[in-house]
């Protein structure tokens, strides 16, 4: 039984008449007949009647009408289907970001990518940059934005540096800070520290450690807006990347030229081959958006 043989049956069904539904269905008269009979032969038993000059059906043929219906419109429905996702109408981006990535460049992103694909669903998940290539290396992800170099031995994730970010220190804004800042001063300060396995900890310790010194710890364990409500209420400063801090008028930010502090965004993905259309088109535009993040503290790399 093929779905071309029901489409015939369908079309005779409905005109009661070889010839009508020939030219319904575009096909000549003789092979729509011969479909049909290669139809009742496969299934052992008449469709129907044919008396002349008209055409009923048979009780096997009234049994498989409403079938045979519900298995075309299923059929268009799926077609549909693929050619909206084809054409971008429909599909799903499941992205993974950093929190402080989450926090300051991804809003705009996904806005711009929503209001250019409204039917695409987003799905976002916010985590450090191992877990995220974890999730990229077990299919959970489309594509994440992490902070690179990562350690990761799986030859299908491909990273593309795409940002090179300063570091700053952030202070509540009525702090009396200079106008920029060594990597050494930060030793006499009292700083909020973002928990283990984030990579702004991992920074920040190892500058103080190049500098000589261990740094003060006021409180330590968070996440990016724990850290900064922190450093909000007074408890201490913070290294933060310098776009976090764009949304926060009760926040400054003071340069930390000696030496300094950078991190490089990438943008992650299994091989290209692997990302579905719609994954693809949410990359060419994040690439596209990216270009305007020039300055500020950000560099195109």
């Amino acid at each position: 039984m093929q779905i071309q043989q029901l489409t015939y049956f369908v079309a005779v069904a409905r005109t009661r008449h070889f010839t009508r539904a020939a030219e319904v269905t575009g096909v000549s008269q003789p092979s729509l007949s011969k479909q049909i009979r290669v139809l009742e032969n496969s299934l052992g038993t008449p469709l129907f009647v044919r008396n002349r000059g008209a055409i009923e059906l048979t009780s096997a043929g009234e049994a498989l009408l409403p079938h045979a219906q519900r298995i075309l419109i299923d059929v268009e429905s799926a077609e549909r289907t693929v050619h909206e996702v084809a054409s971008l109408r429909r599909g799903r981006v499941r992205l993974g970001a950093t929190p402080s990535l989450c926090d300051g460049l991804l809003p705009e992103a996904l806005t711009r990518f929503h209001d250019s694909h409204p039917d695409i669903d987003l799905e976002v998940q916010e985590a450090g940059s191992q877990v995220l290539t974890q999730e990229l290396s077990q299919g959970r992800l489309d594509v994440a934005l992490l902070i690179v170099p990562l350690h990761t031995h799986d030859p299908d994730i491909e990273t593309t540096p795409v940002l090179r970010e300063r570091l700053v220190l952030a202070s509540r804004a009525d702090a009396a800070m200079p106008a920029s800042m060594g990597v050494a001063d930060l030793q006499d300060l009292p700083l909020v520290m973002f928990r283990e396995g984030y990579d702004l900890r991992d920074v920040t310790f190892r500058a103080c450690e190049a500098a000589g010194f261990e740094p003060r710890l006021a409180v330590e364990g968070g996440e990016m807006s724990a850290v900064l409500s922190f450093v909000q209420a007074g408890l201490g400063h913070a290294v933060v990347p310098s776009m976090v801090l764009a949304t926060r008028p009760l926040l400054q930010a003071t340069p930390l030229d000696d030496p300094p502090l950078d991190r490089v965004i990438a943008l992650a993905h299994r091989s290209s081959e692997a990302l579905p259309l719609a994954a693809r088109a949410f990359k060419a535009e994040l690439l596209e958006h990216l270009t305007t993040f020039a300055g500020g503290g950000l560099e195109v790399v």
